[in-house]
């Protein structure tokens, strides 16, 4: 066994999620996905092309059908895209090691902004490459960019520069003006931009295209930007295992390269599932996002209400990320919390040291006054403590 893998650390969400597995009186909230199934009319997608037996390898890169789907729906949020920079693979995190694969050697020097979820920080690692975290910095419980710091970083040796947003864990969102300083530094550098974008639809500020500033915004198809994307969040289909790559031209053939080596290819029926969705997706995010602000605009009230908690509205994601005061250990924190008050969250520092203390509420509930009765169960631990 490789001594990197040895050294790799394993999912702190996972440890405290296996401690409560299985019991029926925990309220699970440590997960990153709703609890709400997904939609019919794009299961009976998959359903019908199983049952035309569509069971055999598709293109290394993706029916063309959903390449062009993908295309059609990205250029109507940030303009022209074609087709032929569309990678689908099987889930955004499939679509973010293949993205590491390609551009990462070990050795390489490679830039993440943090606190974000552990596995866009382990798969630079995994690679041998040298890893170089800049942490945003909490104020009033948002986090914030300082972005002379992250500009100071990337240099010239620096391969990959790694960024979430809207971010997970801390709802954190790049401005349009950050993002173009960002590409017009790594230009200068030579560095690639991997920007994992999933959560763009799970945005709440007002915008004329209906989600967050998009790389894809300011960038030029030639540029060294790889964006990532899933339809897990904004089409309630993560266990569909469903994702794709935005790249530029020179990078597909290489792509469908790796593709081959690491899964041949997604499934053909969640392919089917996945044109679906894109077609019909007035019929689906619109709605899941109204809902993921009404359960934000009703966990973050509550919880600020609580003594001890310091949290503030995410702009995007589907978390409420708070500190919690006399708590410093968040491992530990979680599991008493799973423990003690049939409460599952995830803890802060299993997205960087630096929130350590912190906790992870998925509030992508189907049922608002499940998010209460959670908040109820936490203020009932913290007055016995």
């Amino acid at each position: 066994m490789r001594q990197t893998i040895q050294n790799l650390e394993e999912s702190k969400i996972r440890e405290v999620a296996n401690a409560g597995m299985g019991r029926p009186d925990v309220l699970a909230f440590w997960f990153g996905e709703s609890d709400e199934v997904t939609p019919d009319f794009i299961r009976q997608a998959a359903i019908e092309s199983l049952q035309k037996g569509e069971t055999f390898y598709s293109h290394n890169l993706g029916l063309p059908e959903l390449r062009q789907a993908v295309a059609d729906y990205t250029s109507a949020l940030h303009g022209p895209v074609d087709a032929g920079r569309i990678a689908i693979t099987s889930g955004g995190v499939n679509a973010l090691m293949l993205a590491v694969q390609a551009l990462v050697e070990a050795g390489d020097e490679v830039v993440a902004v943090t606190p974000v979820w552990p596995n866009l920080t382990a798969q630079p690692l995994i690679l041998g490459a040298k890893l170089t975290c800049v942490p945003l910095k909490p104020v009033d419980g948002a986090w914030t960019l300082d972005l002379a710091a992250l500009l100071a970083a990337v240099t010239p040796a620096t391969k990959l520069l790694v960024i979430n947003a809207p971010n997970n864990p801390t709802g954190w969102t790049l401005t349009r003006a950050e993002q173009q300083a960002i590409v017009d530094h790594c230009r200068q550098t030579g560095t690639w931009i991997l920007a994992d974008e999933v959560y763009e639809r799970l945005y709440y500020e007002p915008t004329s295209n209906g989600c967050a500033p998009s790389f894809l915004d300011v960038a030029q198809p030639d540029d060294r930007l790889v964006v990532v994307h899933s339809f897990s969040k904004s089409f309630l289909m993560t266990g569909w295992r469903l994702g794709w790559l935005v790249m530029p031209p020179a990078l597909v053939p290489h792509m469908g390269k790796l593709l081959e080596f690491n899964t041949s290819c997604a499934s053909v029926f969640t392919q089917r599932a996945g044109i679906v969705a894109l077609q019909r997706t007035a019929d689906v995010t619109p709605r899941v996002v109204a809902h993921l602000k009404a359960c934000r605009d009703t966990l973050v009230p509550l919880l600020q209400a609580v003594p001890g908690v310091r949290v503030a509205p995410a702009k995007g994601g589907m978390y409420a990320f708070f500190q919690l005061d006399g708590h410093p250990d968040s491992l530990e924190t979680a599991k008493r919390l799973v423990a003690e008050a049939g409460l599952g969250l995830a803890p802060g520092n299993a997205f960087a040291p630096e929130a350590q203390g912190w906790l992870r509420w998925c509030f992508a509930s189907r049922d608002l006054a499940r998010l209460g009765q959670g908040v109820e169960r936490l203020k009932d631990w913290l007055s016995r403590k």
